[in-house]
């Protein structure tokens, strides 16, 4: 029997974090929980740890500590805390695979750890390859690792380009659902609260990402996380809008032949491609039936609407630090309408007021990027205030 693949989760509470190791628990044969990391959520780690046996947890939050090391004490799985643990415990020689399933910025820099120590990536933190895509993709590239994509999307452009790798891609076509206010004007978006933004019609996301659904934020993330990980021109990345969410994303190969990949909404099937590529292994999800969704409708998007498409597009054009500018500043504004701080539109008028005034670095170092995140939070609060 060949050996199993040894996988360390960042973010395992999260959405994506429970529902890989849902994968995992399918397939004991397959894999084996060597590291999982949560930021405050210490009663379900605790839990997970107790399923799964991991060799080592950390809890981000130095807060938790005691809670979790007690639990987990009796066990012999070993317990650290801080920022600092999650950069390092992602370098141990007994894993094979990390799946990066932190939210936001906080996945960069145990990400480039990881990578700094020969491990490949199953990357479902968008933002790394937003905020240094350059960077990321070319130390990669020196360690001669992969970076196996977990969204939807993008799992959707690797799913249609395996076997293809020597033939140009022409263009690729991102699909958005549209989110929870598809077909709305901007006057009636003024007074949209939190609850009805996190009514997503087709996915179950955590909070952040539902909220960048809504505002087609997600959208331009992964616009600009799609040049990075396919090597593209940002002229060669396309969206459209497809309410049903069947299509996940298509390529355009030179020929002028479309190649597509279809499937009901369900992120388990993109997190165990990620994880067992190249092999397919057999699940038990739900399959699709064409006679239950007989149209598949297309439209453009509304980019006068939703501005933050159309500023993530600006920000992948400029280059440099401006995609991290974008970053930071969406960060800020979704955690302040989250607790109610701002407003649905203020939100796309506060990042474009960060990319307007943040100074330009044509070649960031990470140095850069750090200082760039930190200057822009400081920025977005300013003119959320």
């Amino acid at each position: 029997m060949q050996n199993k693949k040894r996988i360390a989760i960042l973010g395992s509470t999260g959405s994506i974090g429970t529902q890989a190791l849902d994968v995992i628990a399918s397939h004991p044969d397959f894999f084996e929980v060597e590291v999982l990391t949560a930021q405050n959520n210490a009663a379900l780690l605790i839990e997970q740890a107790k399923q799964f046996k991991p060799n080592a947890v950390v809890i981000a939050n130095d807060d938790h500590y005691a809670q979790v090391k007690a639990a987990l004490d009796p066990l012999d799985i070993k317990v650290y805390a801080g920022e600092n643990a999650l950069a390092s415990i992602v370098q141990m020689d007994t894993i094979d695979l990390v799946l990066t399933a932190l939210v936001g910025y906080s996945g960069l820099k145990p990400t480039i750890k990881a990578i700094e120590a020969g491990k490949n990536i199953a990357l479902a933190n968008k933002e790394t390859l937003v905020v240094a895509g350059e960077l990321i993709t070319r130390l990669a590239k020196d360690k001669g690792i992969n970076i196996y994509p977990v969204d939807s999307e993008h799992s959707a452009i690797f799913q249609c380009i395996v076997g293809e790798f020597q033939n140009p891609i022409e263009k690729i076509i991102l699909t958005a659902s549209g989110g929870p206010f598809r077909g709305k004007k901007r006057e009636e978006l003024v007074n949209m609260t939190k609850a009805q933004a996190l009514k997503h019609p087709n996915w179950t996301m955590g909070a952040k990402v539902t909220i960048d659904s809504a505002t087609l934020m997600n959208k331009g993330l992964e616009v600009i996380e799609a040049k990075w990980l396919f090597g593209l021109k940002p002229e060669q990345v396309e969206v459209i809008v497809h309410p049903q969410s069947i299509v996940h994303s298509l390529v355009q190969f030179e020929d002028g032949s479309i190649k597509a990949q279809l499937g009901l909404p369900d992120m388990r099937l993109p997190i165990q491609f990620a994880m067992t590529y190249p092999q397919r292994l057999k699940s038990n999800f739900p399959r699709f039936d064409f006679t239950a969704y007989p149209a598949l409708t297309f439209e453009k998007p509304d980019m006068e609407t939703f501005r933050n498409l159309a500023l993530a597009f600006e920000a992948m054009q400029r280059a440099g630090n401006m995609p991290c500018v974008l970053n930071a500043a969406n960060e800020v504004v979704v955690s302040e309408f989250l607790k109610d701080n701002i407003g649905f539109l203020k939100m796309s008028e506060v990042v474009e007021q960060c990319l307007l005034k943040m100074d330009f670095i044509a070649n960031p170092s990470y140095e850069d990027y750090v200082a760039t995140d930190k200057e822009t939070r400081i920025k977005a609060f300013e003119l959320i205030k």
